[in-house]
């Protein structure tokens, strides 16, 4: 293990797979695959983030409430979102408990305050497999009472003109104004990835359902493909792709729908008792591809 930028960034290396990550949200900042990067930096608080863990749920909460088991939560804004956004492990600072020059594991724990009632422990673990980076994140509820806990990854990557994306889902929320998921229905055709085909040059900030947890997505100019897998409670995704950059873009495996809070059966989140456990693994396999001549 290797630690540049002073003391806050690990540098971990197995053959052609290089990746950095830091303590600060147990963030990968950069990944690169024969030396061309597939993760960005382009998310978290100062826009230094390639991939962070969402915990103890990701994305909003709708009125920055829930009601939960007969009782009523509040929670307050902890970026200059207005609402309570992706937990708060991207935000805080994780300690080490084991690393190597092929992986490295963080925990963070919290109280639950008047920002969030959740009390919990967390770990990350970020390792490097032959060709494949895994991510495997888990969840202990360490609070009085059960509550909805749900996991996720918020992978930034790398946009290309030629990026084709292959993704099936049975089912796609639309959006509100307020980036809240609206009304579920089938696949529209521009959002239909079943064959890879390249990304819509538009606004996406959309949950889908149905998955079977695997994606693969190719980037013709830099002769690089991942293929993206993960296990059973990650059983749904976000794609967001924003207008004002086309350099990247977001897939993001999750355990269940944004304001799941406020969706019948929680949207997917895990009613966990005192002491129980949450775990997911997202795994980035690499892989190389013909370079095709321009023309």
């Amino acid at each position: 293990m290797n630690q540049g930028r002073g003391a806050d960034e690990i540098k971990l290396r197995h053959g052609d797979l290089a990746v950095r990550v830091s303590p600060r949200g147990a963030a990968v900042t950069a990944a690169t695959y024969r030396e061309r990067p597939f993760l960005v930096a382009a998310g978290g608080p100062d826009g230094a983030m390639a991939n962070f863990a969402m915990v103890p749920f990701g994305n909003r909460v709708e009125g920055n409430a829930m009601s939960f088991a007969g009782r009523d939560y509040a929670f307050q804004a902890n970026t200059s979102d207005a609402l309570y956004r992706h937990g708060d492990g991207w935000l805080g600072l994780w300690q080490i408990e084991a690393a190597s020059a092929e992986h490295v594991q963080f925990c963070f724990s919290r109280s639950a305050d008047t920002v969030s009632p959740y009390a919990y422990l967390t770990r990350q673990e970020i390792r490097l497999a032959g060709d494949a980076l895994v991510l495997t994140l888990s969840v202990e509820n360490r609070g009085e009472s059960a509550l909805p806990f749900g996991l996720g990854q918020h992978p930034f990557f790398a946009r290309t003109p030629k990026t084709r994306l292959t993704v099936a889902a049975d089912r796609y929320w639309s959006e509100r104004p307020d980036n809240l998921p609206d009304m579920p229905g089938p696949v529209p055709d521009h959002f239909d990835f079943r064959f890879a085909k390249l990304l819509p040059q538009m606004w996406m900030n959309n949950a889908f359902e149905g998955w079977d947890g695997r994606a693969v997505i190719a980037w013709p100019e830099l002769g690089i493909q991942a293929a993206l897998e993960a296990d059973g409670v990650l059983d749904r995704f976000m794609i967001y792709m924003p207008v004002n950059r086309s350099d990247f873009f977001c897939l993001e495996p999750m355990s269940h729908l944004p304001n799941g809070h406020h969706l019948s059966g929680f949207g997917g989140l895990k009613p966990l008792a005192p002491g129980e456990v949450l775990a997911g693994t997202v795994t980035i396999r690499m892989s190389a591809l013909p370079v095709q001549a321009e023309g």
